[in-house]
């Protein structure tokens, strides 16, 4: 009896051990995923022909977060129309800026984005939803990592 206590005593020890490494584990991947940056897969067509559905793009979020946001930049955001859904968009304004909306214009108001897809035939954007909150907006586009012949580190300006 005595020694069944003591190889229960062992396995909860070693039990709490690996619990506190997996623990450990998980809020390094948390923090890094929510501050830092990852990895997203794009679907459809609205940033043809710069990022095609399935490529597979590295994203920061450093400049989301300073609020480092410049023309050109390609933005991981949610969808202003549905939150669940996150969007691959281009910045085509910042605060303070206007944009032409058919036969008026429009200033992008404080704390707000203009995002637009590079396949203006076949993007749902700003020019549908209007100026979208910096708060929805999740991180920066980087790089393309896959496919890998197609790798590329992304600029500011439309390809």
């Amino acid at each position: 009896m005595f020694s069944s206590l003591k190889l229960i005593k062992k396995f909860a020890k070693q039990a709490l051990v690996v619990g506190g490494y997996l623990g450990y584990t998980a809020c390094i991947v948390h923090c890094t995923s929510e501050y830092l940056g990852d990895i997203v897969i794009c679907q459809g067509p609205s940033m043809e022909p710069t990022i095609t559905s399935y490529d597979v793009i590295l994203t920061e979020h450093v400049s989301i977060i300073k609020k480092e946001i410049n023309r050109g930049d390609i933005i991981i955001s949610r969808s202003p129309s549905n939150p669940k859904e996150f969007i691959c968009k281009r910045v085509k304004g910042i605060p303070g800026d206007k944009i032409r909306k058919g036969f008026s214009s429009q200033v992008i108001p404080k704390g707000h984005v203009w995002l637009e897809g590079d396949n203006k035939n076949n993007s749902t954007d700003s020019r549908t939803y209007g100026p979208v909150p910096m708060g929805l907006l999740r991180g920066k586009a980087v790089c393309r990592v896959y496919p890998f012949d197609k790798a590329t580190k992304f600029s500011s300006t439309p390809s």
